[in-house]
């Protein structure tokens, strides 16, 4: 599954839950708090996911440096996890 995430939408936090929850299909007890969205997504959701972030710049300023670099510290930590697992199919992000 491919997932794009527009900067110049994403403007919060919750946001980028919502999209994520509606499209990965997280279901209604979703905790929508970075710690729910690792578990997802390191463990629960189908492979391969391939994420790319377009415009991630004007997100990083709406969310601010430090909320936006935990979510792109988190994804990257997903895609870590796949590759040291060996996975052919993977977890994959980018940021434009």
């Amino acid at each position: 599954m491919r997932i794009e995430i527009d900067g110049a939408v994403i403007h919060s936090e919750r946001g980028l839950h919502d999209l994520l929850s509606r499209t990965l299909d997280f279901g209604p007890y979703y905790g929508a708090n970075p710690s729910a969205l690792w578990d997802r997504l390191s463990t629960d959701v189908e492979r391969p996911i391939e994420i790319i972030w377009k415009e991630a710049e004007l997100s990083k300023e709406a969310l601010g440096e430090d909320e936006f670099e935990k979510i792109r510290d988190l994804f990257l930590r997903v895609q870590s996890q796949d590759q040291s697992f060996g996975y052919s199919d993977r977890f994959t992000v980018t940021f434009e």
